[in-house]
């Protein structure tokens, strides 16, 4: 792809996005008021984007900062002289980021651009993709598959890249797991060592909603709490589905022996067939990569299943990695769900493909885009790992 990247992005000139109506959030309905009350608790939340036709910009909620830098472009000119001032000290990535998201349009060659569109002359691609890294490979054949789908709707969207790579149910596989006992059965089979180890060591978490599709399990020994305040690690063991048993007893008797605070499994047949079927939770990412390194010596061989959009720990992708937003973080609002690592990273995936496919020049792939655009938000999409930035606060949120 051919790109003629413009290294002085203050110096254009831009204008808000047409296609958008910004509502101060004691001016919307209703029903916006109720969905997005939570908001309300930062003290910086304006108000809320509401595209006027165009779906694929999805709802956006906007901070001080950005309602009063939208209200100025109302007409088309250069950025206000504070504002170009702030962005010469703190860098341009903000302006970037507010154009590619199709809040602003910038011009360029007598034409407004935005989106996908704009994207060759404000953004130079890194895109490199290992071809040795299995995950690596998985994640963007997610996304190639999902830029193909006759699908509009952000969230819906998202949900098939999350769920991407799960097995089919077939007879076989709903008979041998059939029920949360079943599965249990299989993994702890009566008594076996598997058993002892979590009747002595490991208390089962009663149901709860967050608990759906999953059957989780408490340290009883002495260990650490895992904080909200800051973002939880993920270990993903992820083998192939006949050969659980022998992931579950090595995973086991690692977390046991390292006092490991929580892990789960999949509790019906569709969570052990779904990529990362196993989960352990810890407070740093030194603990689980010896964790990990622990629970690969006594796996070495077995089969991988592999879960996307994840960083790999092992060449085979069996043993992979992730971190949970911070709880300040979330901006998790009543009629959404609890945001985990996968699934903030195909939030924003689903958001960008679908504002790529609306781009009007085909300069680049959806998949090409919704990469790039992630890079901003502070993921090495090369290996799926977090960077140091990547919770700090934008200029601008996607809601939907």
């Amino acid at each position: 792809m051919s790109s003629v990247f413009y290294k002085s992005v203050l110096d254009l000139e831009f204008r808000s996005n047409r296609c958008y109506d910004l509502v101060p959030f004691d001016r919307l309905s209703t029903a916006y008021r109720e969905a997005y009350a939570d908001l309300q608790k930062d003290p910086d939340f304006f108000g809320i984007l509401l595209p006027k036709n165009h779906t694929s910009l999805g709802v956006k909620s906007a901070c001080r900062n950005v309602a009063s830098l939208f209200y100025s472009l109302q007409e088309a000119g250069p950025l206000p002289h504070d504002v170009k001032s702030v962005l010469e000290k703190t860098g341009e990535g903000s302006v970037r980021e507010l154009v590619l998201d199709g809040i602003l349009e910038m011009k360029w060659n007598g034409a407004f651009l935005s989106g996908a569109d704009a994207h060759p002359f404000i953004c130079e691609s890194t895109l490199s993709v290992s071809a040795k890294d299995p995950l690596a490979k998985l994640s963007i054949a997610a996304l190639t598959y999902a830029q193909n789908l006759e699908i509009n709707e952000a969230a819906s969207l998202s949900a098939r890249l999350y769920f991407y790579n799960r097995m089919p149910v077939t007879p076989e596989w709903k008979a041998m797991f059939s029920s949360t006992d079943s599965i249990l059965r299989h993994v702890t089979p009566s008594g076996g060592v598997n058993q002892d180890v979590l009747e002595k060591h490991w208390a089962k978490v009663s149901k709860r909603p967050s608990h759906d599709g999953w059957m989780v399990w408490r340290s009883r020994q002495k260990r650490a709490s895992l904080s909200e305040s800051t973002g939880t690690y993920k270990l993903y063991l992820s083998p192939h589905c006949e050969f659980l048993q022998e992931a579950f007893s090595a995973m086991l008797d690692v977390l046991t022996e390292v006092k490991v605070p929580i892990f789960k499994i999949g509790s019906d047949v569709y969570g052990m067939l779904r990529p990362d079927k196993m989960v352990a939770y810890f407070t740093n990412y030194e603990e689980l990569q010896e964790t990990a390194h622990k629970i690969g010596q006594k796996l070495q061989g077995c089969p991988a299943h592999g879960v996307p959009f994840t960083s790999n720990l092992a060449g085979d992708g069996l043993l992979s990695w992730g971190v949970d937003p911070p709880k300040e973080h979330q901006q998790v609002l009543g009629w959404q769900e609890r945001q985990s690592w996968r699934l903030w990273l195909t939030n924003r995936l689903a958001t960008y493909l679908l504002l790529a496919k609306a781009a009007h020049s085909g300069h680049l792939e959806p998949w090409q885009f919704a990469l790039d655009r992630l890079r901003m938000d502070g993921v090495d999409t090369e290996n799926w790992r977090p960077l140091q930035t990547i919770w700090e606060k934008g200029w601008s949120r996607e809601e939907e």
